[in-house]
């Protein structure tokens, strides 16, 4: 099930709303547990047998943080670790590596096809998170297990992130506090969402599909117009759900940190990563970075320690050589401007070298192979096809500018600026009228369309 299906809009929030708020059993243990079985439901939906596993590590996670509250022992917590870790590994990895391998011996071992469940990444790194903070001792470990769970399986989360804290959540679960003005901010934020999905990124998703479809083979603007527009797609497609969860967080009391700040007007990679998927940016820097080190002990072990958070960045997005070489990439990058500090010397130039920077890296994340992906840049730069235009470009651009043109508008903060500016002046209902339009022009988008991708599914 997802955010964006007529499902969920009308049947499945709809009735979780009104069983929450129901006005007879209003105790927050109720609370609780209904949101935890709606929130099984919910990923029963999609994943009828894998929810069993999800609860599995719960209870596992559970057990082992009360041990490790008593014991504080790091044996404990590599245990762990290494479930989850192993975890990811089987579902997420291993067909990968046996191929791999089988290549590497000249073997032709067989093939090993497991299905990869809805979010194992995300739920997985809660899990270990709430592992760590109890023995750095940043959380005190949950008797129950029902909280450890609606901390794991709360709907709004669970399938594409934000990645949350157990900290962070830890006190609202036990007494958040619900009012209609929060209500009303949390279905504000899931239209604005909502819109990006299905109005903005779905769009674009059929633009990048179609050009990436067969790499190599087009002009050099219909490649990079394929490009730019998953560029878009995959921004508004995440940082949509993102918008979408954190809405419905407070549409049930809870407030999620934000995981996007308008990354696309950042001056610098570095920034950039401090304002993408923020969640898990400070994820891989509490956990693994700053544990290795840092860049406390010598230049020569924070290189390595910067490789490997972006070896295992890489890794985590998914199975296959292009996310490993994005990941690198992007150490690459990071190093030479943390070493140099070149955008500051470059001016208002560093926004063009920012953008080319994620565009090409987004040509390898997209592509589905090495070879895919070295034909497309191919293409890019003038090398295959071996043409400037091509009628797709003029098709796929007429359909698309107007659109072209929202996104990039929409990926900056123009119109959080103008919604501040009508508040001042006392013209918030210009806004209610526009999301008003959002919203029914989505459900509209909704019901007639069937194309409905959420990229970070796959992640």
């Amino acid at each position: 099930m997802v955010f964006s299906s007529t499902v969920f809009l009308f049947l499945f929030l709809p009735l979780v709303l009104i069983g929450y708020y129901n006005p007879v059993i209003k105790s927050r243990k109720f609370k609780n547990v209904f949101l935890l079985l709606a929130s099984l439901l919910f990923y029963w939906w999609g994943e009828p047998v894998f929810v069993f596993l999800m609860i599995f590590s719960i209870l596992t996670t559970w057990y082992l943080g009360i041990k490790l509250q008593q014991t504080r022992s790091k044996k404990i917590l590599i245990i762990g670790i290494s479930y989850h870790t192993a975890l990811l590994f089987i579902f997420k990895y291993l067909t990968f590596a046996a191929r791999e391998l089988g290549l590497l011996i000249h073997l032709d071992l067989p093939t090993i096809q497991i299905a990869l469940p809805i979010g194992i990444s995300f739920f997985t790194f809660q899990l270990m998170s709430y592992l760590f903070d109890i023995y750095y001792q940043d959380a005190e470990a949950q008797r129950s297990p029902l909280y450890v769970g609606l901390y794991t399986a709360l709907f709004p989360q669970l399938i594409a992130g934000p990645i949350v804290r157990y900290k962070q959540v830890a006190l609202q679960i036990s007494d958040r506090e619900e009012s209609f003005s929060k209500i009303s901010v949390g279905m504000h934020r899931f239209v604005y969402g909502l819109g990006k999905k299905v109005l903005i990124a779905d769009y674009m998703a059929v633009i990048a599909d179609k050009v990436f479809s067969e790499p190599g083979t087009h002009s050099v603007l219909t490649a990079w117009l394929g490009i730019i527009a998953y560029t878009f797609q995959i921004y508004f497609d995440f940082s949509g759900y993102s918008d979408m969860a954190i809405g419905l967080g407070k549409m049930f009391g809870f407030d999620f940190a934000e995981n996007f700040n308008y990354p696309y007007i950042s001056k610098s990679i570095t920034e950039y990563w401090k304002r993408w998927h923020i969640s898990m940016g400070s994820w891989f820097r509490d956990y693994i970075y700053i544990p290795l080190g840092g860049s406390r002990k010598g230049k020569k072990r924070w290189i390595f320690n910067l490789f490997i958070v972006w070896l295992l960045t890489g890794i985590w997005h998914g199975a296959n050589w292009t996310f490993i070489l994005w990941g690198l990439l992007f150490f690459v990058v990071l190093l030479l401007e943390k070493i140099t500090d070149f955008p500051k010397k470059i001016g208002i130039f560093s926004y063009l070298y920012v953008g080319l920077v994620l565009i090409f890296t987004g040509v390898v994340i997209r592509s589905e192979s090495l070879t895919e992906a070295a034909a497309y840049i191919g293409n890019m730069i003038g090398i295959g096809a071996g043409y400037v235009y091509d009628t797709d470009f003029t098709y796929l651009l007429k359909g698309s500018f107007f659109l072209l043109l929202i996104a990039a508008v929409g990926s900056t903060p123009i119109f959080p600026k103008c919604r501040d500016a009508l508040q001042k002046r006392h013209m918030g209902w210009i806004e209610e009228i526009w999301l008003l339009l959002v919203f029914v022009w989505s459900i509209l988008a909704v019901v007639s369309s069937s194309y409905n991708p959420f990229i970070y599914f796959n992640f």
